[in-house]
């Protein structure tokens, strides 16, 4: 089974990308939904978080996103501990899932792939390209905030480009190529793959356009 890594920046679309992989009947674990669940669910984790950030982390065992989120938003040491804490469980969590799944390939779609260290976990990592200005109004409609808030969460995170190079494959999404053929040339890349064994060695990089 073919383990599949799937990011991109804030306002990206993978999540849409992620999507249309499920219509096609692949299994998604989505991390950050995974890590909301643990540090909730998971006692380890939840001790670990109050230790770091004091009892104001969780009100009656529910997490206290606000408080946590103003704690880490302005620095960046205290983001690194949160950080050190949920990722490895949420990785190990990730392990435990692909275990269970019987897919000829999996994806797992992750904002931060190469921050955490996951993609040492991974066959390949699928990158979702979209213009900056594109990302922002994504954003700012989603979350209801503002521009200025939504790069200065972008500027907390690895650069772009830097991470779509690190990707072995590219999906452009712009609103001016379509997203679904994209998919289906990955997925049939994947599939054929997957049927064969056939792991090459993760070199080169193929922006699908």
């Amino acid at each position: 089974m073919l383990k599949i890594g799937l990011t991109g920046g804030i306002g990206s679309g993978k999540t849409t990308v992620a999507r249309i992989f499920e219509v096609l009947g692949i299994p998604v674990y989505y991390a950050d939904d995974a890590a909301k669940k643990l540090m909730i669910e998971d006692e380890e984790l939840r001790i670990s978080i109050i230790n770091a950030f004091g009892n104001e982390a969780y009100n009656d065992k529910i997490l206290n996103r606000p408080y946590l989120a103003e704690q880490v938003f302005n620095s960046e040491e205290k983001l690194k501990v949160l950080n050190s804490i949920v990722h490895p469980a949420t990785i190990n969590d990730a392990k435990k899932w692909f275990k269970e799944q019987t897919a000829p390939y999996v994806i797992k779609e992750a904002a931060l792939i190469f921050e955490s260290g996951s993609d040492k976990e991974l066959d390949y990592v699928v990158g979702v390209k979209s213009p900056e200005s594109l990302r922002i109004k994504r954003s700012v409609d989603r979350d209801n905030i503002s521009a200025e808030q939504v790069e200065a969460r972008m500027n907390k995170q690895m650069p772009e480009e830097d991470k779509l190079r690190l990707c072995e494959y590219v999906i452009v999404n712009d609103e001016q190529q379509m997203l679904i053929p994209q998919v289906l040339k990955l997925h049939e890349k994947f599939l054929e793959q997957a049927a064969n064994r056939s792991f090459p060695a993760k070199a080169q990089r193929s922006t699908e356009e």
